[in-house]
């Protein structure tokens, strides 16, 4: 139980404590910059599309292949479940 209190203390911890971070490294943030004050936004909107895109994917993946896993055992389980 304790064990269970303490994972639980963690997790909370981890979800309530944010930390303030840029998303671009530190060319990127100059080169937008650059851009911005030169009047053309749309490398700024690239970025960021770009970063969104990268951020989606591993999140895409881990669905299809969970989406891919129950099908299989659920099919696996009706097979069992005719014998």
């Amino acid at each position: 139980m304790k064990k269970l209190k303490t994972l639980l203390f963690t997790v909370l911890a981890f979800l309530l404590v944010q930390v303030n971070s840029f998303a671009q490294c530190a060319m990127c943030r100059a080169s937008v910059e650059n851009n911005v004050s030169n009047g053309d936004t749309s490398i700024g909107s690239g970025l960021n599309t770009g970063i969104l895109y990268l951020f989606v994917m591993p999140y895409l993946i881990a669905t299809v292949i969970g989406i891919l896993w129950y099908r299989a055992a659920k099919k696996r389980k009706s097979k069992l479940a005719l014998r």
